[in-house]
């Protein structure tokens, strides 16, 4: 085995370390809040799995085996499950941090309305890529599952850190879904995308991450609020 077989690995090494950097600022926290994660991870992390191994069999995704260990697990390379592992961790490191460093800082009104706008845009875009089978499953998916936590409106009080946690936490995202894509470790079939770029990597990419950060932080906060266990 080459050493570019361990490239995507060594992508997830650096995204572990710098998750764990973050979570040792808030260790305390991070481990009395970790019993709330593991079922938003789960639950997200089976939605975006699915997902990944029907466009795998259909031949819309492929990977390229000369970046990949070897190793396959329903046959997606087992750097693909850890991938959403870490990223959702990752999500859940920095929306941590923002909430135990500006506590009292709140625009609920603010980004309601700025979800009802983005809502709207989903839709739109939905709409727009419906002969696009990617950008169509995370815009539909979005306008969903963003429709249903706006109006179910229990979610209002943290819209503003998810936005905060968003905003940052998409720019090492996109990075390395840009060198993953640019080694090539990814490949989308461009017939079912739309075609758009950004530092290599399809534009969908922040729909995708939107999507799976929503997920869990939803999910992480109903948990956390109705104390379930």
């Amino acid at each position: 085995m080459e050493f570019q077989n361990y490239w995507y690995a060594l992508v997830l090494l650096l995204m572990a370390v710098i998750t764990m950097f973050l979570f040792v600022k808030k260790t305390i926290v991070f481990f009395t809040e970790l019993k709330y994660m593991l079922p938003a991870i789960l639950f997200s992390g089976a939605i975006f799995i699915l997902f990944n191994h029907r466009l795998l069999e259909t031949g819309i995704i492929s990977f390229n085996s000369s970046f990949l260990v070897g190793k396959y697990l329903f046959k997606l390379p087992v750097e693909e499950w850890l991938f959403l592992l870490i990223i959702s961790l990752f999500s859940f490191s920095v929306y941590i941090l923002i909430t135990v460093l500006f506590p009292n800082f709140e625009r609920p009104n603010l980004f309601l309305v700025i979800s009802v706008i983005l809502l709207l845009g989903f839709a739109f875009g939905a709409w727009y890529s419906r002969q696009k089978l990617i950008p169509f499953f995370i815009f539909f998916l979005l306008t969903i599952y963003l429709g249903y936590t706006i109006f179910r409106n229990r979610f209002k009080m943290h819209l503003t850190k998810f936005y905060i946690s968003y905003a940052i936490a998409v720019i090492p995202y996109f990075l390395i879904r840009g060198l993953l894509f640019s080694l090539p470790v990814i490949f989308y079939n461009k017939d079912y995308t739309l075609g758009i770029r950004m530092f290599n990597a399809p534009v969908e990419e922040f729909g995708y991450f939107f999507l799976l950060m929503l997920i869990n932080i939803t999910i992480f906060e109903y948990l956390k609020d109705h104390r379930l266990y």
